[in-house]
């Protein structure tokens, strides 16, 4: 397990094994030890002592041993250590090491690989939209001045004064699309990085919330206060957190319970990158759910599914994780939806890395 020909494949999220030419394991890694439940003393011994023989793990690696080929299983359904199957991706492929031939296998849950798919389209996604905004927004902002600062002169010059309420009407709704513009263009700002507390930034949302909403709101805290800080923008993670939660209480109208909860999560994979650490933060609310026709654009911005919603909040909230090299997601019917962020603990050295890179 601990061999340093392997040490770079500890941290994959794919189940990893190596098996030597004589049928031996050599390697595992620990997504293999989660899937199987292999022991570090099983290391050495035949594969088929460690699986079934009648493991198509098995039958793949003699495979590609045997006739120096790689193997690719789709959709196979394997038993695990847990109780039960699971459809994977299996690959087996022969591999040269100190001139000896060793089959290296590879598994990769199919859950897995639709997660880490839709990650990377809604990133595509999240980032062409994010500069189309950006490109229209300056594109507007312009003659939206020039409109505003007309309508104030014209106001001075016109002598009814019913005509000026005219005039009001314009710039008071030129000067809401510049706030709107204004905020669209908020998340191009870089990062201002300092060491936080997560709980902290979960107290400053609900002490604001429970301001904003005075009756008939709950916000019941469920922490582990065993968390260590973490490197990041505390005014963006406010403004993340409060626009979830500020979603959850306009589809309740004000009226339910919410639950902030705080948990570690170890060996996570965000955007590719494996973290030993992250913290998981979840918001959860008993609220009627999210419709089905908003789920696939809910972090998109411009959509809303709520009479007047500008569609800004939760676009804005993705883009700050993001900014974190984290990733936010949901899960919803009616009666509880439950929004997870995972934020890596990835210390100063990484914050640094995002401290200079673009938004």
């Amino acid at each position: 397990m601990h061999d340093p020909h392997f040490c770079g494949l500890d941290y994959l999220e794919a189940a990893v094994l190596a098996v030597s030419s004589d049928g031996t394991l050599v390697y595992f890694n620990p997504a293999a030890d989660d899937l199987f439940a292999l022991r570090p003393e099983q290391l050495g011994l035949p594969l088929t002592a460690c699986l079934s023989p009648a493991s198509a793990v098995v039958a793949a690696v003699g495979t590609a041993l045997a006739k120096n080929v790689s193997i690719t299983e789709y959709e196979l359904l394997l038993p695990v250590a847990h109780g039960g199957d699971v459809y994977v991706t299996l690959n087996a492929a022969p591999i040269e090491q100190d001139g000896e031939t060793l089959a290296l296998v590879e598994i990769r849950q199919i859950d897995q690989q639709r997660r880490i798919a839709n990650e990377e389209r809604l990133q595509a996604q999240q980032q062409a939209n994010r500069e189309l905004i950006r490109n229209l927004a300056h594109e507007i902002k312009n003659p939206l001045g020039g409109i505003r600062g007309a309508a104030q002169l014209l106001s001075t010059e016109l002598p009814n004064p019913h005509l000026k309420e005219y005039t009001q009407v314009i710039i008071e709704e030129s000067q809401r699309l510049q706030s709107l513009l204004d905020r669209l263009l908020t998340p191009h700002r870089l990062p201002q990085l300092s060491e936080l507390s997560i709980h902290e930034v979960l107290e400053r949302v609900r002490s604001v919330v429970l301001a904003e909403t005075p009756n008939g709101l709950a916000v019941r805290r469920d922490y582990d206060t065993s968390l260590p800080n973490l490197i990041g923008d505390r005014e963006q993670l406010i403004q993340a957190l409060l626009n979830i939660v500020r979603n959850a209480v306009q589809a309740m109208a004000g009226v339910g319970e919410i639950v902030l909860r705080t948990r570690v999560a170890r060996q996570v994979t965000l955007n590719r990158k494996r973290f030993p650490l992250a913290i998981q933060v979840q918001i959860e609310d008993n609220g009627p759910g999210i419709p089905d026709a908003l789920k696939d654009t809910l972090f998109y911005p411009l959509v809303s599914g709520r009479p007047g919603g500008t569609g800004i909040g939760l676009h804005l909230a993705h883009t700050f994780v993001n900014q974190h090299h984290g990733s936010i997601e949901f899960d919803s019917r009616p009666g509880e939806t439950c929004f997870t962020l995972l934020l890596p603990l990835n210390g100063w050295q990484s914050a640094r890395t995002l401290q200079g890179s673009t938004p």
